[in-house]
């Protein structure tokens, strides 16, 4: 059974539904023994950096998330829910993160010919041969 955290920032139900059209059984919770005790996790999100992380403190899952992906079973943080993974977070101030991974999530520093976030299409030109392409 898959995991999905529930702490109020994340696109749940599209998580949800992409696990079950490729066969797979997902549950949405935000009970920290569920997470603990998860057979695989993913942890979603959408949003600020800050808010996220006070969400899960004000839920305790915290603690839940680092013990299950020090275990080793399979874990996926899409989105926030990566940059969450890391010591410390700078969107709208400092905020600490789960720190599971060393490092911090910093803001691009790019001219402002660079849209970021970057959403869309790109044209991709292949420059040598590669086998995956």
């Amino acid at each position: 059974m898959i995991t999905i955290v529930d702490y109020q920032m994340g696109n749940l139900r599209s998580v949800q539904k992409a696990v079950q059209r490729i066969g797979g059984d997902a549950v949405i919770s935000s009970d920290p023994d569920e997470i603990a005790s998860a057979d695989q996790l993913i942890l979603p999100g959408v949003g600020a950096f800050g808010d996220a992380m006070a969400e899960i403190n004000r839920r305790d899952l915290a603690q839940p998330i680092r013990d299950f992906v020090q275990t080793g079973r399979p874990f996926l943080g899409i989105c926030l829910g990566l940059q969450l993974l890391f010591e410390e977070g700078f969107e709208h101030g400092t905020h600490r993160g789960l720190g599971i991974l060393s490092g911090d999530v910093v803001k691009f520093d790019l001219p402002s010919e660079f849209k970021v976030p970057h959403m869309g299409w790109n044209t991709v030109t292949k420059t040598t041969d590669c086998p995956l392409l």
